[in-house]
């Protein structure tokens, strides 16, 4: 178990709601030009944000809340038919410029922390597979995090998270931006079932492509261009395997 370094112990977090369990783990990267600048952040009443650990790209992890309270990583945001995460959940900020000031990949001593300290969170709470995911994959209308250069298949292999069985198409004509219909609406309920925060409206519309980026940017990071085609739909098929979905 980490102790908490007084130095850098954050000051933005209040109390979870009352019963509320932790079950849900949330990645993020800093997106910021240093790691510091982030932790000065993350602790400034100002800002309203936070996170309950800081991961450096040399593996340092800075812990700057304490887990049975609320940090405030999450915002708006969406999962298996649940909103507002921050009251159940627990926010790791990975150190990264992000998409706004350099984004590059993941150091290998840090993904070697960030699965550390996920295996101890792992261990103190019953959070499923399923729910260790992405700010994107729960906020796919603003965020972009920890984007597609994470490497998600090497910590499922670690026993943190899924991921999906790959080299397999479903037989399914690609879906798109404007597309309407009963193929949709079976996406966006798979989609939903999964987690995701979707209408099941029939209409292959912004939102849909929002979230479709997104499930791209987590489980086929090589193309994640909007349009949903056989390989995301084998993909989303073995998650839902795995995470015993049904129809």
């Amino acid at each position: 178990m980490l102790n908490f370094n007084d130095t850098f112990r954050g000051l933005n977090f209040n109390d979870r709601p009352s019963g509320a369990a932790i079950d849900t783990l949330v990645l993020h990267y800093t997106g910021m030009r240093s790691g510091a600048e982030a932790i000065a952040r993350l602790c400034d009443p100002e800002a309203r944000v936070s996170a309950h650990y800081v991961v450096e790209e040399d593996g340092r992890v800075f812990a700057l809340v304490p887990e049975e309270m609320r940090a405030w990583h999450a915002g708006i945001s969406h999962w298996r038919g649940r909103d507002g995460l921050n009251d159940t959940s627990i926010g790791i900020e990975i150190v990264n410029p992000g998409h706004e000031f350099g984004y590059r990949p993941f150091p290998a001593a840090q993904m070697d922390a960030v699965a550390g300290l996920c295996r101890e969170i792992l261990a103190r709470h019953p959070i499923p597979a399923r729910n260790v995911i992405g700010h994107s994959d729960i906020a796919p209308d603003r965020k972009e995090d920890p984007g597609e250069l994470f490497d998600w298949a090497w910590l499922a292999a670690q026993g943190i998270g899924l991921w999906a069985e790959e080299g397999g198409e479903a037989a399914a004509a690609p879906l798109s931006l404007g597309d309407t219909g009963e193929a949709v609406a079976h996406l966006q309920r798979d989609l939903a079932q999964y987690g995701y925060g979707l209408a099941l409206s029939g209409r292959f519309d912004v939102a849909t492509e929002q979230v479709v980026v997104a499930f791209q940017r987590h489980f086929r990071p090589a193309l994640f261009n909007g349009i949903w085609d056989g390989e995301c739909a084998a993909r989303l098929a073995s998650l839902r395997r795995q995470a015993g979905c049904t129809d």
